[in-house]
């Protein structure tokens, strides 16, 4: 009979939840683990299963514990992985610490910092310095997929109870080349789009019986190609436009083909709204005959410089003497629905190993985390 990790021990924590599989969209067992983590620490825990395929059903969780006046600091992570893949030294959920290293899915993104959270909770309350207000978990089975019915279903649901963050501090791994040299406090949204040209088939030696649907397609993708859409500004990167995928799916050389499509992915910043986008892109495809199909993942955002990550900031330089970069660098994150709620800043591991074979966490980064994290609470009341 396997033994309940000690709530006070992060890596024991991270061990428990990295040995539930969990890839995307995550449900049961390992939402079953964090809840038997949080129960005794006096938490009231709401798990909820929301939406139909093909995005859904998705299992998110809510745990709020309220001791006393005092500020609501939230905690946002998510417990599904994306797939480990062939090719694993060990079994990827089977957590194996090797040297001074914890191996396993989810190690890095994100179990390990859930797990780090939850032991600043109990390591405070073993000590007598517990913070005094509000805390909750804010936990989604479906980052790393689609999110349609991950964090945005789970804040429909903090409406519905009235539970408002005053600050989200979300455990993303942020950090680059060591513990606390990079925090988050903003990030590009991202909108993708479907481009469809219809044209009719005919034989290539009689032009003026068919229509290519390609030479519209091709100008399409060349005006958008020389769009410029801005040049950055003080905190974002310059917005991007990729082309990530063309096809026509002709395998005959004397045909012309009826349909061509492509596909292109847009991250921008604070300068852009999604639906201004699609609204651009659409007129230059209709211009041509073609179809636009868009979905926006998420705006941009940005939490300015200012108290909380200020606070976090020093909790990092007094447990590592680093002072951390503010950055809105990256891909996107649920950091970008949550900060509707209140001030987002994204905290966490090193990012090196994420997503990556042999995906594997510093013991030692885990131990300064939690202490990192448990500085964050007990300095939380100067935020109120």
């Amino acid at each position: 009979m396997s033994t309940a990790p000690s709530l006070t021990d992060p890596v024991a924590l991270a061990e428990a939840l990295i040995a539930c599989p969990s890839v995307t969209p995550a449900s049961g067992a390992v939402f079953d683990a964090l809840e038997a983590m949080l129960t005794p620490l006096g938490f009231t825990v709401e798990r909820f299963i929301d939406g139909e395929p093909p995005h859904g059903p998705v299992e998110n969780l809510l745990a709020v514990r309220r001791t006393g006046d005092g500020p609501h600091v939230a905690f946002a992570g998510h417990l599904d992985v994306v797939p480990p893949g062939e090719g694993w030294t060990s079994d990827a959920f089977q957590p194996e610490r090797r040297g001074e290293l914890l191996y396993g899915r989810g190690a890095v993104d994100m179990k390990s910092s859930i797990a780090v959270f939850v032991a600043a909770i109990a390591q405070a309350d073993a000590e007598g310095t517990s913070l005094p207000g509000t805390i909750s978990l804010l936990i989604t089975g479906d980052e790393e997929g689609d999110a349609v019915y991950g964090t945005r279903a789970l804040m429909r649901h903090m409406a519905e109870r009235g539970v408002t963050p005053d600050v989200c501090l979300v455990g993303e791994p942020t950090s680059v080349q060591r513990l606390g040299d990079m925090i988050k406090i903003g990030r590009r949204g991202s909108v993708n789009m479907w481009i469809s040209v219809e044209g009719m088939q005919g034989h290539v030696a009689y032009p003026h019986l068919a229509k290519n649907p390609i030479s519209p397609l091709v100008r399409i993708l060349s005006a958008i190609e020389a769009i410029e859409l801005d040049q950055g500004t003080d905190w974002f990167q310059p917005s991007n436009i990729e082309i990530t995928d063309l096809h026509v799916g002709n395998p005959a050389t004397n045909v012309i083909p009826a349909k061509a499509t492509a596909r292109i992915s847009i991250r921008f910043n604070d300068l852009h709204r999604g639906e201004d986008l699609v609204a651009r892109i659409r007129t230059l495809v209709e211009a041509e005959g073609g179809t636009l199909r868009a979905m926006i993942s998420g705006e941009s955002f940005l939490t300015q410089p200012g108290p909380f990550s200020s606070l976090i900031s020093e909790a990092i330089a007094a447990e590592t003497g680093v002072t951390p970069e503010l950055s809105t660098s990256g891909g996107t994150s649920d950091a970008r629905f949550l900060s509707a709620l209140c001030p987002v800043v994204e905290f966490g591991l090193l990012n090196a190993t994420m997503h990556k074979l042999d995906e594997a966490v510093s013991l030692a980064d885990i131990e300064s985390l939690t202490r990192i994290y448990k500085r964050i609470l007990s300095a939380a009341p100067t935020l109120g």
